[in-house]
């Protein structure tokens, strides 16, 4: 978390996947703002995609071994 003028500001880059997760989808929604939850949001699609690039990486190097 990043702080600003007696506020704390959440940097999701700094959260496990785990927590921002609790971040999106439960109730904590209604303790952060809008842009902070687009954040949250734009780093869980940025994780998602990297894992799924990882997936297809994995699936090729086995598909060379056969």
């Amino acid at each position: 978390m990043v702080e600003t003028m007696n506020t704390q500001r959440i940097n999701p880059q700094e959260l496990s996947s785990r927590k921002l997760w609790q971040l999106a989808d439960t109730p904590y929604r209604d303790e952060i703002s809008s842009d902070e939850l687009s954040e949250v949001i734009a780093e869980l699609a940025k994780r998602c995609h990297d894992l799924n690039k990882l997936q297809e990486i994995d699936q090729l190097k086995n598909l060379h071994r056969n």
